[in-house]
């Protein structure tokens, strides 16, 4: 029980503020948090108001997760404490990481926007984590890692999404992420199988959440690719998805011979003598160093490429232009992939 000015406020009372007048979450809340001056000092009001909140269904899903993750007025910390103690309701111990994903996605429905999505995954995480010392170097791998999980679900279950990724796709763009090092291949693919054998359940939502957000308009067709290091041009056939530029030898291959990473690239018109219809990839940050991107050489090993720019040319002026507009669009869409892009740069800083 807590006191402020004389006045006593228990979990009943704050339930039977949040319903009274027909005032529904989150204003009633925000209506109670003031009337009743909830001290800031004290983590009892989140701790002992959420399970009854959430246990009882009291909370409107749709405004829920917009409201604990946004600091509100006029405790900026409450939101934040009630977030965490809502984590904390979840018992991840001895669950794998799709099986703890699984029952945190099912119980509230995501948010669409960046920030929000940001803080609801960090708490996963770190719960994830504390429930499972040792599985993951940080809470970092943990948080890239979900993600993945939640794009490959997206993936392979959207029928609008015609490329299915198979599971060394997977494990490759999940290279590297366990503080530099490479998670266990087995994890990953037992990952992996559970996400295509039974795709994730989410409540249903307003077409605004996290599985929409990561919906990728992609596209695939054949492109002709100039050499990095020898300059010869090569029939490929290219998929744009997720964030990423994958080219293969072979309609037919599961592996790809190389992958380009969009994050903190641009791309340009080009006019190229050779070739017609050409565009091509390049780091406006850095120009004359190295794209981080890889290829597969024909022993099967996985190098970095060798390209400054990644010179491309399309069969018409048409499907030129068309490449360039999706590729824009992926590079620019999301701020997720910022987000992630950032993880991604905390982790390879610590090798």
């Amino acid at each position: 029980m807590t006191q402020s000015d004389g006045v006593f406020l228990t979990p009943v009372d704050t339930i039977q503020n949040i319903h009274s007048g027909n005032i529904v979450f989150p204003s009633g809340l925000n209506l109670c948090v003031q009337r009743f001056h909830l001290l800031q000092d004290t983590f009892y009001i989140p701790l002992i108001t959420f399970p009854f909140l959430a246990l009882e269904k009291c909370l409107e899903e749709k405004t829920f997760p917009d409201w604990i993750t946004c600091p509100c007025v006029p405790r900026d910390e409450f939101n934040l404490d009630v977030l965490q103690a809502f984590v904390e309701l979840h018992e991840f111990a001895d669950l794998n990481l799709v099986q703890a994903l699984r029952q945190f996605l099912w119980s509230f429905r995501l948010p669409g926007e960046a920030q929000k999505i940001d803080r609801m995954m960090e708490a996963f995480a770190s719960r994830y984590c504390g429930c499972n010392p040792g599985v993951f170097q940080s809470t970092d791998t943990c948080y890239v890692l979900s993600f993945a999980i939640i794009m490959l679900n997206t993936s392979l279950h959207n029928p609008n999404v015609r490329d299915k990724p198979p599971v060394e796709r997977f494990i490759s763009m999940n290279r590297g992420i366990n503080e530099g090092g490479d998670l266990p291949e087995e994890l990953l693919r037992n990952l992996f199988d559970s996400i295509k054998k039974e795709p994730f359940k989410i409540p249903e939502d307003d077409g605004n959440d996290l599985t929409h957000t990561f919906f990728n308009p992609d596209r695939e067709g054949w492109l002709l690719k100039l050499g990095g290091r020898v300059k010869t041009w090569k029939r490929r056939w290219f998929i744009l998805t997720d964030n990423c530029l994958y080219y293969f030898e072979y309609t037919t291959d599961k592996e790809p011979r190389g992958i380009i990473p969009l994050e903190n690239l641009s791309i340009r018109d080009v006019d190229e003598p050779r070739k017609p219809n050409c565009f091509e990839l390049y780091n406006p940050n850095h120009k004359g160093s190295l794209i981080k991107a890889c290829k597969t050489e024909a022993d099967g090993r996985v190098v970095e490429g060798n390209h400054t720019v990644y010179r491309i040319s399309a069969p018409t002026t048409e499907e030129k232009e068309e490449w360039i507009k999706s590729i824009k669009a992926s590079i620019s869409r999301d701020p997720f992939y910022d987000m992630l892009a950032t993880r991604k740069r905390r982790i390879a800083n610590k090798k």
